[in-house]
């Protein structure tokens, strides 16, 4: 396979109509590689790549032979040191974090943990079992797409009326919308939905997570599934779960957003950048712990082996850090640039302002996303939330959604904020 030296940026892969360019961010590793499979039941790499090239601790090299549709994963040495904040392993396969589609979700397995389960010194001594088989892969994508002349809506806040809902929840049970399309980001732009949303009046749809999340280890062993989405595992991909498999699924959102535009109703994403799926230390390496556990996580300044756990879940994204809050921002423009969302509501965005401790509205985050020339123009504000009586809705019209008032109540009077 030929290889070139590749670029530092962009971060992730990109298809640029010749070949793919791969850079990966780890101020820590001593050696990345880059591992490609041949499909989404491969149980090895069938191809691994040493990436030689490092720019900026960012990693990098170009395959002129690649194309859209190849899956990859990466392998990255260093030390396996908890004490000191370091928990790589070369033994597991790492999912990129800049990966816009997942081309195969994490199967659950011991080998998916860096350190060895079960171990009397806990997680102090690292797994060497081959998480290839059961590791998340990225797919490369080629993300052209004809918007035509699809526009934001760009409704007057004063005059926004939200409707907080679950891409699957909101048709899963519709009577009216086809079997093959219920619970899907197709099924959420069926005539029956779209003409239901505009009778209420609603000008804008915030999205409960739509980032590709991680089902938990112990929900997954009962036979459940995480419905909420509020445990990301990528902050590009779409999730997955939610395609009709009737095309690709960034066509299908894109088409998605598309259509809820050309109703007037704009798209607000529901994001969650303050953790991640891998959890608390004891959680699965996946992707950042494996890559650079010390740069992308918040911990302890008394003991590097344990986080700092603002957020309830077992970690903390490290905002201190420039490369992170270059993950988000790059994240934040994505879907902005390349999936046309409006807009977006931060959970538990005073976890997103400590850089200290204490949570900082000056903080570098909301600092830096008022200084973005593409961000700051679009709605980023958190809502306040009224439930509506439209939602008792008889008929077979959809439900198990709320309206989020913007200045009004759901029947349009004046609230104070």
């Amino acid at each position: 396979m030929r290889i070139t030296q590749g670029n530092s940026y962009p971060l992730g892969a990109t298809w640029d109509g010749k070949g793919v360019n791969f850079a990966l961010f780890s101020e820590h590793a001593t050696r990345v590689t880059l591992c490609l499979f041949e499909n989404a039941e491969a149980k090895k790499e069938s191809v691994s790549l040493v990436m030689t090239e490092r720019t900026n601790q960012v990693w990098h090299l170009y395959l002129p032979d690649a194309r859209p549709g190849q899956l990859y994963g990466y392998r990255v040495d260093g030390p396996y040191d908890p004490s000191a904040g370091h928990r790589f392993n070369p033994n597991k396969i790492l999912l990129d974090p800049y990966a816009k589609v997942i081309g195969r979700d994490v199967i659950w397995d011991d080998a998916v943990f860096g350190y060895s389960l079960g171990h009397p010194h806990l997680d102090w001594e690292m797994d060497r079992r081959d998480s290839a088989p059961y590791a998340a892969l990225g797919m490369v994508v080629d993300t052209s797409f004809s918007w035509g002349d699809d526009r934001p809506p760009k409704t007057p806040w004063h005059k926004t009326v939200l409707y907080e809902t679950h891409v699957k929840g909101f048709t899963f049970c519709h009577p009216d919308i086809p079997p093959e399309l219920r619970g899907t980001y197709a099924g959420l732009v069926a005539e029956p939905i779209l003409t239901h949303l505009k009778e209420c009046g609603v000008t804008a749809v915030e999205l409960m997570p739509v980032h590709h999340p991680l089902n938990e280890y112990q929900i997954e062993k009962k036979g459940l599934t995480n419905y909420w989405g509020y445990n990301s595992l990528s902050f590009f991909a779409p999730n997955r779960r939610y395609g009709s498999g009737k095309i690709d699924l960034l066509s299908e959102f894109k088409l998605m957003v598309r259509s809820l535009h050309a109703a007037g109703i704009e798209v607000i994403l529901d994001v969650v950048y303050n953790h991640t799926g891998e959890g608390s230390p004891f959680g699965p390496t996946l992707s950042l712990r494996g890559i650079d556990n010390k740069a992308y996580y918040r911990l302890q300044p008394n003991d590097l082996s344990k986080y700092v756990d603002y957020t309830g879940c077992g970690n903390t994204l490290n905002m201190c850090h420039p490369r992170v809050l270059q993950l988000i921002m790059d994240s934040l423009r994505y879907w902005i640039t390349e999936m046309h969302v409006d807009g977006f509501r931060f959970d538990l965005a005073s976890a997103l302002a400590r850089e200290l401790h204490a949570v900082d509205r000056l903080g570098a985050f909301f600092d830096i996303i008022q200084q973005d020339p593409i961000i700051s123009h679009r709605m980023e504000r958190k809502i306040p939330r009224y439930h509506s009586p439209f939602l008792a809705s008889r008929e077979g019209r959809p439900t198990g959604g709320r309206f989020l008032g913007g200045g009004k109540t759901a029947f349009g009077e004046p609230r104070s904020l």
